[in-house]
């Protein structure tokens, strides 16, 4: 499975949790993603099944269960380095 594929198949669950009463950190960082970083809804959504996977995938490796905190960390840390900057690939040369 690629990363779009898994993004993709994480979008119904973003897309439940965005509408949750049990999940507002996920609604709260959309808003913001959309509203003050002005990233389209659908980008928004991609950033955070991109977290969603991150913390599923260290999960798996560290054999434990769903950190919460930690996702709710990923999120609040969104946009950060999970949107490329092009500018930035020129100040490593």
């Amino acid at each position: 499975m690629n990363d779009q594929s898994l993004i993709e198949s994480l979008l119904p669950a973003v897309n439940q949790q965005l509408e949750s009463e049990q999940t507002p950190y996920v609604k709260a960082a959309f808003t913001r993603l959309v509203e003050k970083e002005e990233i389209s809804p659908d980008e928004a959504k991609e950033l955070i099944a991109l977290c969603l996977a991150d913390e599923s995938n260290r999960m798996y490796i560290d054999k434990r269960d769903f950190d919460v905190s930690r996702y709710q960390q990923l999120l609040e840390d969104l946009p950060g380095e999970l949107i490329e900057d092009p500018d930035q690939d020129q100040d490593k040369d």
